[in-house]
């Protein structure tokens, strides 16, 4: 029996080890599924949470492109608005807004360096913006110096600039690039769930013992996908936030050019108001100190003969006064020219001294240095003088109105890029040192940034360095600029250094002769203005000559064949029908070696010799001894051929 229940038992061991092995089996390959669902679901949520995290900053870098887009656009609009109003507080918008701009710029700059793509095209935006800002900092810098011509000439132009055109298609390029990469991320995503979602299926065929790891695993995937669901819902309402945000801020720039359009008719309309306003009310001071002398003048010519001159002698000084007025406001209606000249830095300095000694008060001590090599630079005059101002009472406020201003002068060599970004080269330089109480680090960063400065209110507008920075790169030269707190401070300029060729050396201007007619001359005198007519023709047969009137040029010709020999044709430049410079052309033709005076009160860049065939040209107003010495410089100037004339047409000048 033993035997028999052995030979029973044995099958029933076989079967519990079988099933013993099959419980193995299961439970192995139920920790084997398990295992592999677990590592399939830590994937694909290490795959879901890189895809979030990928979409999160692509739309992070959208929206700051977005918002750059729209800083800049502020920031240009706080230009043009602190253009045409001078309102400082729109330059410091501007400034700040432009700062703005550059930060997102850098914040765009790193959200993107795992992006070489990316990062090139913002590196390419950032040089675009610097180039950008160099030229809406010339109409800062424009608008500053008073020049509101020029700097809505350059803000016009900078408007259809090569640098926005490039900033904008940069912002469109890494917006359309990453939005590229989100569609591409997404798409990675819901492959990466498809293959776990197939990894899945096949584990649960084997078996229902992991049923509750498949449903957990299921649930899981449900959840991903949700998830997946709610973030692409997301993107879309980001996108739809985006394409709203974009069409607010056309509508917002559209609406500010009208009101930009309308401020700027209004302010035109207010300006010629005050400017009417005042030139009225000047002249009329002008014209009372004329009228008064002239009246006291001839009353005194019976009751008191002496006092005559000194009447007649105040009544010149107003029209003189009136003449310069005229000349200012001539001169301000074009853009300002700088005379450039070879100039001694020192020499320059002694000059000033008197200045220098007068502005800053007897308690600074001002001590200037030449060791300048005689060296030259080329700049204006003028403005180089108002630089050297500048730094002075800067360095006067410094010191609070009493120390020491040491101003030294001299030449040197620079290596490329040794200060700033000057080539290298020779320069000559004009250092300003005080002993005032310094600059921090941060103030120095910022000291030539305009409308900063550190003064009070109503003490400082925050111009002067700025100015002075401007006028520097304008030469192509740099500033070197050195403070220590409690310690001073010292400003360098560098300016090119400037080799004067032996030409111009020969070329330079001497003194003018003292060029009179010796004998009575027989001249045409052709003036549209009866006034002015009568005055030339008095001032003629004062001085002796034989003046012959006409008031129409066109009636000059047929004047010229039956008058007899003319030695001089006197021409106003601008009159009805036809111009100075036209009819001189026509009459020359027949008349080449008759000399010729251009007669003109234009204050224009086409009132040089040059332009009129090489004739001298006299400038209204002018005094009997200037009228005089103009006929003999005419009488002693060669006469031109008559293809060399080059006739002015009647719209090429302003009306006199």
């Amino acid at each position: 029996m033993r035997g028999i229940e052995g030979d029973i038992s044995a099958p029933g061991e076989r079967k519990t080890a079988w099933r013993t092995r099959m419980l193995v089996v299961m439970a192995v390959s139920g920790a084997a599924v398990l295992f592999a669902l677990t590592l399939t679901l830590g994937e694909a949520n290490r795959q879901r949470d890189r895809a979030l995290r990928l979409q999160s900053h692509s739309y992070e870098v959208m929206i700051l492109a977005r918002t750059l887009s729209s800083t800049i656009a502020q920031s240009e609009a706080s230009l043009g608005r602190y253009v045409i109003s001078t309102d400082k507080q729109l330059g410091r918008l501007y400034s700040e807004e432009w700062k703005k701009a550059g930060n997102l710029i850098g914040k765009l700059d790193r959200v993107t360096r795992d992006n070489g793509v990316q990062n090139q095209s913002v590196a390419q935006l950032l040089e675009a913006y610097d180039a950008r800002g160099s030229e809406l900092s010339d109409t800062a810098l424009s608008t500053n110096y008073g020049k509101n011509d020029m700097a809505l000439k350059r803000f016009y132009r900078a408007g259809t600039a090569v640098s926005l055109v490039r900033i904008n298609e940069l912002l469109d390029r890494i917006i359309a690039q990453e939005r590229s990469l989100l569609d591409q991320r997404t798409s990675s995503a819901m492959q990466s769930a498809e293959r776990s979602n197939r990894s899945a299926a096949v584990l649960a065929v084997f078996g229902m013992l992991i049923v509750f790891g498949a449903i957990v695993l299921g649930w899981l995937t449900v959840n991903a996908l949700g998830e997946r669901a709610a973030a692409r819902a997301e993107a879309d309402q980001e996108r739809e936030r985006s394409h709203e945000l974009q069409s607010a801020v056309e509508r917002a720039t559209n609406e500010l050019r009208k009101q930009e359009s309308k401020l700027r008719q209004v302010q035109k309309m207010e300006a010629v108001g005050q400017l009417t306003g005042g030139i009225a009310h000047d002249f009329n001071n002008m014209l009372a100190v004329v009228l008064g002398g002239l009246e006291l003048a001839k009353r005194s010519l019976d009751k008191d003969p002496e006092a005559a001159p000194r009447h007649i002698d105040n009544a010149m000084e107003g029209a003189n006064r009136a003449a310069a007025l005229t000349r200012q406001l001539l001169a301000f209606s074009r853009e300002e020219t700088l005379k450039l000249e070879p100039i001694a830095a020192g020499e320059l300095i002694t000059g000033m001294s008197d200045l220098l000694d007068r502005t800053l008060g007897d308690a600074i001590t001002v001590e200037a240095r030449d060791r300048g090599r005689e060296w030259l630079t080329c700049a204006d005059r003028h403005q180089l003088e108002n630089v050297i101002l500048n730094l002075a009472v800067n360095a006067r406020d410094a010191m609070k109105g009493r120390g020491r201003l040491t101003i030294v002068t001299a030449g040197t060599h620079l290596a490329e890029h040794a200060v700033g970004r000057c080539p290298a080269g020779q320069y000559v330089t004009i250092a300003v040192t005080d002993t005032g109480h310094g600059m921090t680090p941060e103030v120095m960063e910022r000291v030539f940034e305009p409308f900063f400065t550190t003064k009070p209110i109503g003490q400082g507008t925050g111009l002067g360095l700025s100015q002075i920075f401007a006028f520097v790169r304008q030469a192509q030269g740099e500033i070197g600029l050195q403070s220590r707190p409690g310690k001073g401070t010292t400003v360098t300029l560098y300016l090119p250094r400037h080799i004067a060729q032996p030409q111009e050396i020969a070329d330079s201007p001497a003194p003018l002769p003292d060029v009179r007619p010796a004998t009575a001359l027989d001249i045409l005198v052709v003036e549209d203005d009866p006034r002015v007519l009568t005055a030339t023709m008095g001032a003629l047969e004062d001085l002796g000559h034989r003046p012959i009137a006409c008031n129409d040029p066109r009636e000059a010709p047929a004047m010229l064949a039956t008058a007899g020999p003319v030695d001089l044709i006197v021409s106003d430049v601008l009159m009805p029908g036809q111009t100075g410079p036209e009819l001189i052309a026509e009459v020359t033709q027949d008349y080449p070696q008759v000399a010729v005076l251009f007669v003109t009160g234009y204050a224009g860049e086409a009132g040089g010799e040059a332009e009129f065939g090489g004739h001298h040209v006299l400038r209204k107003p002018f005094t009997i001894a200037g009228l005089e010495r103009a006929v003999g410089m005419a009488m002693a100037a060669e006469r031109p051929a008559p293809e060399s004339l080059r006739p002015l047409p009647i719209d090429s000048v302003a009306a006199e």
